[in-house]
């Protein structure tokens, strides 16, 4: 008994601290999933707050799992714990019986877990952690009270900074599809042998006032007196889905330009603005003076927003904007605006407006 009692204090520490880690890696995306979680119970109005929740919650989850591997302020880990399997559990319950939402994001973008699969994981662990409360003797203190405490608040600052460096820079580890070293038609492309989703197709037509249905088999192709009223599909069979499966960029005209520039033998600059209202207005300019630049240097450079055609076609500045998926460019970059660096249609950098190399440095990049 004492062995398992040692193992579920294990896994349950590993796997409190590795969600808390890989959220704050990325707050920003556990940000959204907080957004998605809101709409999904019509509680939008909490999507204000979406950002603080994501930093309390890594934060929470990762000091509870480590007092309760190390022994630091133990009981007080596994209240911790306990109150958060007492939230999540019921709601991941409710998330897999509805299913609103495909992914939880309890391990951030690094590990996707079904709703069922996460019910069960959280299962799991208040067995484990039923274990451990029924526990009478517990580790003995380590240190002091007021040592162990302290330990406690710093570990709790350091984690806050690593979220909010992570937060300001882009994540330090990158696990989206859109990664440096990545070439964008690659990911978009169906390996050859793999299956995609499989649909079954029914076609509608009528004749003399009577509507019947058909399949890709005995459609009256060839006979002219029945007349074509509509189409159905209805997904029977999910097949692999690229990892980027979502890349389409027009410009203000309605031109599709993906193409053209993930094709382009050179260097482009992707500025990534998921809302031109949100982005702060002295980042934006940045960008178009870093725009002008490029185009003066032989560095193409497109502005790629899901803000409408109005609000971009209002700054006027020459640049060419792209109109894009809103969670598609959420995907790209988790910073608005954000950069992405391509060289024949591979990802060679990444950057947020916080730490965006200077407009001499693009230059000489293409010159090397």
């Amino acid at each position: 008994m004492k062995i398992l009692r040692i193992i579920s204090r294990i896994i349950i520490g590993l796997v409190f601290i590795f969600s808390g880690v890989v959220k704050a890696v990325d707050p920003l995306g556990s940000a959204y999933k907080f957004h998605d979680y809101f709409q999904a119970f019509h509680i939008g109005f909490l999507n204000t707050f979406s950002l603080i929740l994501a930093i309390l919650l890594c934060t929470a989850e990762f000091i509870s799992g480590f007092s309760v591997l190390t022994g630091i302020r133990f009981k007080t880990g596994l209240k911790g714990v306990f109150i958060l399997l007492v939230i999540f559990t019921p709601v991941t319950f409710i998330l897999a019986l509805t299913n609103p939402v495909s992914d939880c994001g309890c391990f951030g973008d690094a590990i996707h877990l079904s709703n069922w699969q996460t019910f069960g994981k959280n299962i799991i662990l208040f067995f484990l952690l039923i274990m451990l409360l029924t526990e009478k003797n517990h580790p003995k203190e380590i240190f002091s009270r007021t040592k162990e405490w302290i330990i406690i608040i710093t570990s709790v600052i350091l984690f806050v900074v690593f979220s909010l460096v992570n937060l300001r820079y882009l994540p330090m580890i990158d696990f989206l599809p859109y990664k440096t070293g990545v070439k964008i038609a690659d990911k978009m492309a169906i390996p050859e042998g793999v299956q995609g989703d499989v649909y079954s197709t029914t076609f509608i037509y009528e004749k003399n006032g009577t509507r019947k249905e058909f399949n890709v088999s005995n459609y009256p192709a060839s006979d002219t007196s029945w007349k074509f009223v509509d189409q159905k599909s209805v997904l029977i069979k999910k097949g692999y889905k690229p990892p980027i499966h979502d890349f389409s960029l027009n410009n203000l005209k309605g031109e599709d330009l993906t193409q053209q520039i993930l094709t382009y033998h050179g260097y482009s600059v992707l500025m990534v603005s998921k809302k031109l209202s949100e982005a702060k207005h002295e980042s934006l300019l940045s960008g178009f003076r870093l725009g002008n630049y490029c185009m003066a240097n032989g560095i193409n450079f497109y502005i790629l927003t899901s803000s409408g055609k109005d609000e971009a076609g209002s700054y006027e500045n020459g640049l060419t904007f792209c109109s894009a998926d809103e969670t598609t460019l959420k995907t790209m970059i988790r910073a608005n605006p954000g950069y992405l660096l391509l060289k024949d249609g591979i990802i060679v950098g990444k950057w947020s407006w916080a730490n965006l190399p200077k407009e001499p440095w693009f230059a000489e990049k293409i010159n090397h």
